[in-house]
């Protein structure tokens, strides 16, 4: 299975019994400490929810991220609908998407977009990826991080029983869930200048935080709609406040009063917080992930940096193919190892352009180079090409082990 592919969905469910996917759990909750335990919750997906391989191919953190919602949401439409098949789920959770207004499709892909109720699906959960991950933006700096994605399958949740206002009750969660936060981040202590960044940014607009009457200061004790929460959007809450203090991995002792406040507030146990802490501690330990809710970043490096991680991802899936490619290719194998030694000429490096797309037409997953502006990857691809020759291209290399 190939989540970056099309049909993946159909792929997934076919793979897996109704069983397999739903029953194999025995309530909500031991289904949410699963998704914890993946990753999911706190933005990092590093695996599936299932036990056993749900793919050949090794998967990104965004791949499992998309594999691990479309999971959630459909564990929950069957916590409803027990008998209703997997058509019905599916058509579920579009309807459920276009009423919240998340998940747009872009104008490309609706020419392409197919009427077949999995692909439209396929193309929501990628389009939900790319909102979360760059949603809360201003000045081209703060990026919110896949953490709020669960914040979907607590809105489903609601709509399965209740579909009035919903749309404005997934704004109402969403504020919920970030004035948390930002209440969480001005708790600490020592705040680094990120921190400080993201204060300021939540301050100056209302969009995010929830309202106030008569400019009141915001303080935990006005965020009345977390009684309204049902006990794992509690522990969510809990578990991404938790996050928001996490990112230096110390606990001052302002920060984890703070906790202490929010978990008698919601109210939860002491057992509660407790579990919250050990997981994100034993998660951080075990894969060594600089767990961040919030990740500032310049829109360039970042650019490149997604760009980069893309174009290797389809080089690797397709180095077979792309080898024999090459191979067929005596000039454009040629100019490719003079580079090495030299600069090319401007016509020179015009025929190393137009050979390079005449090779992404002739495979499928590469066809992102052929895009209005996606010339602007081939140094890229380029860049990784090298990796996958023999090595006379790289004869020059030093090997850092002697």
């Amino acid at each position: 299975m190939n989540p970056s592919a099309t049909d993946w969905i159909p792929k997934f469910l076919n793979g897996f019994e109704k069983t397999k996917l739903i029953d194999h759990f025995k309530n909500d909750t031991s289904f949410y400490e699963a998704l914890k335990k993946t990753g999911f919750i706190y933005g990092v997906s590093v695996d599936a929810v299932l036990d056993e391989s749900i793919s050949t191919l090794k998967l990104t953190k965004e791949e499992f991220t998309k594999i691990n919602l479309f999971h959630a949401l459909l564990y929950s439409y069957f916590q409803y609908n027990r008998s209703a098949d997997f058509e019905e789920a599916i058509k579920s959770i579009n309807e459920f998407y276009k009423k919240i207004e998340k998940g747009k499709t872009t104008f490309l892909k609706k020419l392409s977009l197919s009427h077949n109720p999995t692909q439209e699906l396929e193309n929501i959960l990628s389009a939900r990826l790319q909102e979360t991950n760059s949603s809360l933006k201003k000045n081209n700096a703060s990026l919110l991080t896949y953490a709020l994605l669960y914040i979907d399958v607590i809105v489903f949740t609601r709509w399965l029983s209740n579909r009035r206002n919903i749309k404005k009750y997934a704004k109402e969660m969403e504020s919920i869930v970030i004035t948390s936060c930002f209440l969480a981040l001005k708790a600490k202590k020592k705040k680094n200048k990120y921190d400080h960044l993201l204060i300021e940014l939540f301050e100056s607009s209302s969009e995010y935080l929830i309202d106030t009457t008569n400019d009141e200061e915001i303080v935990l004790e006005s965020l009345t709609l977390l009684h309204n929460q049902s006990h794992l959007g509690k522990k969510y809450i809990l578990d991404i406040c938790t996050i928001a203090v996490w990112d230096d991995h110390q606990m001052d002792m302002a920060e984890f009063q703070f906790l202490q406040r929010l978990t008698h507030f919601l109210p939860l146990s002491e057992n509660d917080l407790t579990e919250s802490l050990t997981s994100l501690s034993n998660f951080s330990e075990k894969h060594t992930e600089t767990i961040k809710l919030f990740e500032y970043s310049n829109p360039v490096k970042l650019f490149y940096k997604q760009s980069s991680a893309t174009v290797k991802l389809l080089v690797l899936r397709n180095k077979n193919r792309l080898i024999k490619e090459l191979e067929e290719s005596g000039e454009l194998l040629l100019l490719l190892s003079q580079s090495t030694l030299r600069d090319l000429s401007k016509d020179e490096k015009n025929k190393v352009k137009e050979q390079l797309l005449d090779i992404c037409k002739t495979i499928p997953s590469l066809t992102i180079f052929l895009l209005p502006g996606g010339t602007i990857l081939l140094p890229l691809l380029v860049k990784f090409i090298p990796k996958l020759l023999p090595s006379a291209f790289n004869e020059n290399k030093i090997d850092k082990g002697k």
